[in-house]
């Protein structure tokens, strides 16, 4: 089954070329299904290439997904054309009154600054808040699972040394969560940041379980035992050269940057990277829709159960 979309998105075009299988609002219109109502939160910079790679993974499951593409109201985007955020973007204002089967927090380039320094912090929290009683799983990723674990269990994050900046292998230490269900015993991730959680942290809160992580860039997935919030620290949404983008981008401002580890072949930045994460990207996705979304939420989601955090 496709996601639901809204017409004219920048982003069907290229799901159109990639044969995703998708449909527009008023296609779905005519369909007599109770479809998986999913909101993102993209918090990212580029929303518009944000929003491409994270509707390309969940298109790949046999369910019919609603999207509701969310922005903040306390921060104004410098990196997205108004008149796209105009069009196709929501506040929280306008859903907070709304009930939803999944919510996907995305990263934020704000890693190295102080929570409570961000500027839509506030907000944030009174979104990540209201996402316990009105949703029914919430996904998420880099910044955004920090700042989530930070928010509902105090986890601290910790600066790091160098950024960790490429692709990493990871082991599976629970093979029987859903939310891996497939998984090889080892994959890759890429990661992009300048901080961590650590998990000596983490096992202080026995709510929490580490689902994957990696003897280089360290904890990966980490779940709460209800399997309805899930914290990812790594980008598997990436497309194949997003990671070369950041690299040649940090080079041109001459910012210190590292090349980016296990990403281009013979460490040679003129040939093409291998796009080795992309089966268990969408592998995590469909999952996390098929698995834990669609098995888990009511039918009415009137009747949802608050998530306990503290």
């Amino acid at each position: 089954m496709p996601i639901n979309i809204p017409d004219n998105l920048p982003a069907t075009e290229i799901l159109r070329q990639e044969n995703i299988f998708y449909m527009t609002n008023v296609v779905a219109a005519h369909q007599d299904i109770r479809p998986v109502k999913i909101a993102i939160l993209n918090l990212m910079p580029k929303k518009i290439e944000t929003e491409t790679q994270i509707l390309r993974l969940l298109s790949n499951s046999p369910i019919q997904v609603d999207i509701e593409l969310l922005q903040m109201k306390t921060h104004v985007s410098k990196n997205t054309p108004i008149s796209h955020l105009t069009k196709f973007y929501r506040i929280f204002d306008d859903v907070r009154d709304s009930r939803f089967d999944g919510l996907i927090i995305t990263g934020a380039p704000v890693e190295q600054m102080k929570y409570e320094d961000v500027d839509y912090w506030d907000e944030l929290c009174e979104i990540m808040d209201w996402s316990l009683k009105n949703v029914y799983s919430t996904f998420h990723i880099c910044w955004g699972a920090q700042a989530g674990l930070y928010h509902h269990f105090g986890i601290p994050k910790y600066d790091l040394p160098e950024k960790m900046f490429g692709l990493f292998d990871h082991r599976v230490l629970n093979q029987y969560h859903p939310l891996v269900r497939g998984f090889d015993d080892v994959f890759v991730v890429p990661h992009s940041r300048h901080t961590e959680v650590r998990r000596e942290d983490i096992d202080k809160v026995p709510q929490l379980e580490i689902i994957t992580e990696s003897d280089r860039s360290g904890v990966h997935i980490v779940g709460d035992r209800s399997q309805r919030l899930f914290f990812v620290t790594g980008h598997s949404e990436y497309d194949r050269r997003t990671i070369a983008n950041e690299y040649f981008r940090d080079l041109g401002k001459g910012l210190p940057i590292n090349m980016p580890y296990h990403y281009f072949p013979y460490d040679d930045p003129e040939q093409v990277p291998y796009f080795n994460w992309r089966g268990h990207a969408n592998l995590m996705f469909s999952n996390w829709v098929n698995y834990i979304v669609y098995q888990g939420t009511p039918f009415d989601l009137n009747e949802l159960t608050p998530i306990k955090t503290k």
